[in-house]
């Protein structure tokens, strides 16, 4: 089990692990299906990068609020409805590392007692800011699976 120093490192070099995953990419590669049914490498990174935005909700809410309301979000809606075939992978991995460096300031400001602090999940009921914090961590290695996977099917391993 992780400290709740050694899970904030890993949150902040998300980005990191991240860029490591598409380097090398042209913008055509990434906009590939390469795996048929799966999302391209550009729409994973949009998708991460609108989970960013919700994850850092959740957590914020959960610092400042007793027990918010966190909602879910469907990720396939979200990729239908959020025209990830007309965002910028660019714009969009900017986003990731603004939000994961503006959560790790705060994230380390907290005192250990507040990753405790919980609010509750419309679909799973109590989510401590730890467990957030644990969820988000490990929500780019997660998908940096499916991208190797892309990578070896293009041939660009």
């Amino acid at each position: 089990m992780n400290t709740i120093e050694e899970l904030i490192n890993q949150y902040e070099a998300g980005p990191e692990i991240l860029a490591d995953s598409i380097v090398g990419l042209t913008p055509q590669q990434m906009q590939l299906h390469p795996i048929e049914g799966k999302w391209s490498v550009s729409e994973v990174v949009c998708h991460l990068a609108d989970f960013e935005i919700i994850y850092a909700d959740r957590m914020k809410r959960v610092l400042a609020e007793e027990n918010p309301t966190l909602f879910g979000a469907d990720p396939d809606l979200f990729e239908r409805r959020l025209h990830y075939g007309n965002r910028s992978v660019v714009d969009e991995m900017a986003i990731i590392a603004g939000i994961r460096k503006h959560i790790t300031v705060l994230l380390r400001c907290v005192d250990v007692e507040d990753f405790q602090r919980t609010g509750v999940h419309t679909e799973v009921g109590p989510l401590t800011l730890e467990t957030l914090l644990e969820q988000i961590t490990a929500h780019i290695p997660h998908h940096v699976e499916f991208v190797a996977a892309k990578r070896r099917v293009l041939g660009a391993s």
